[in-house]
């Protein structure tokens, strides 16, 4: 897709063409699409935006973004998606002009389920995960999340960079996870989650494919949905936050402090090495 664009929509017949590919990311009827393409127009005419990437004429990802109270300098995204590698020119396309209007964070909910989601949105981003949302819309019934409870992980992005992306789990902990105790079982009697005998961390396991998963045995994956729930709103509630997501299907929850401990030494790693950040 070298020919890609990302351009920000204004016309009724992009807003059109956006709510449809919308439809067919989420497998709903082209007359439901998770936005309509009346209220796409409507939250840009309000101040919001909508940016779509373009194959020649054809919509191959788009985001939309709005603001929240004035005070607090943030923005948020309500939907996106994208085709392979288009991502993160989406994102940035939105991080530019949020920064552009004077925001300085951005935040967005995922299903805490879909790994590559998580490891999209924690490391190569290096947004992290503030908020554990249980229930979040409610039944749905679109055709990824029919059936499953709407829990949401919230998530909170930098867009100054202060906060670099992650470097990805490591061999060192990596180890340091596989040491720890056990603290639930999951649903598929393997390990669902471990925590630091020194407290520090909480890592937690998720299914490989959870959309598979639920095309095959929604059964099993409302006990993945409750389980996960479980580990996540009590460290939640003990003051952790999600910093990183291994290739394994392993959140790391870290505590706050100690998260707060790691920006302090990469601002002072990006005064150093003055490197452009993402």
């Amino acid at each position: 897709m070298t020919s890609v664009s990302i351009r920000t929509v204004h016309d009724t017949a992009g807003f059109a063409a956006v709510a449809d590919y919308f439809s067919d990311v989420w497998q709903t009827p082209r007359s439901a699409p998770p936005l309509l393409p009346e209220t796409l127009n409507s939250l840009a005419h309000a101040g919001g935006a909508v940016h779509a990437a373009y194959d020649g004429e054809r919509v191959v990802g788009g985001c939309v973004a709005v603001f929240g109270p004035p005070a607090a300098r943030a923005a948020y995204s309500l939907l996106a998606a994208a085709g392979r590698g288009l991502g993160p020119r989406l994102k940035e396309a939105q991080r530019a002009w949020a920064l552009g209007l004077g925001a300085r964070t951005m935040r967005w909910t995922f299903d805490p389920l879909v790994g590559r989601n998580a490891r999209f949105n924690l490391v190569k981003l290096g947004a992290e995960g503030t908020g554990y949302l249980v229930d979040f819309y409610g039944p749905m019934a679109d055709g990824v999340n029919d059936g499953d409870e709407s829990d949401r992980l919230e998530v909170t992005w930098d867009l100054t960079g202060t906060r670099r992306p992650s470097a990805g789990t490591t061999t060192d902990t990596t180890a340091a996870r596989e040491a720890a105790p056990v603290t639930h079982p999951a649903p598929d009697g393997g390990s669902l989650a471990r925590r630091d005998p020194g407290d520090r961390y909480v890592w937690c396991r998720v299914p490989q494919d959870i959309v598979a998963l639920r095309a095959t045995d929604a059964e099993r994956a409302l006990g993945w949905r409750r389980a996960v729930r479980e580990v996540f709103t009590k460290a939640f509630a003990e003051g952790f936050t999600a910093t990183d997501m291994s290739r394994d299907g392993w959140y790391t929850l870290t505590r706050r402090e100690d998260a707060h401990m790691e920006e302090d030494a990469h601002m002072e790693e990006d005064t150093r090495m003055e490197e452009d950040t993402p």
